[in-house]
């Protein structure tokens, strides 16, 4: 990942633009990474995978939580052969 400076960002911005679109970029302030400059595309692909909102087992009804409960299962038999 390129990674540049807050003055490389006032500085050198069309140079930090360009490698944003090859990926993100970290944005250090004094050596600490402060910021990760992406595409809006990166940002909106990042925030649809991470939309999902959690629930419990308990709350779920109906097919939703059979298939939840089939699939914990299957992971739980998958992983009981590596021991």
């Amino acid at each position: 990942m390129a990674s540049f400076s807050l003055t490389d960002l006032g500085n050198r911005s069309g140079e930090v633009v360009e490698a944003a679109f090859r990926g993100p970029v970290d944005i250090t302030k004094r050596g600490k990474r402060k910021f990760v400059l992406l595409t809006a595309e990166q940002f909106d692909r990042l925030t649809a995978s991470t939309a999902q909102r959690a629930q419990r087992v308990e709350d779920l009804v109906g097919a939703e939580r059979d298939e939840i409960l089939a699939g914990l299962d299957a992971v739980a038999r998958d992983g009981s052969r590596d021991d």
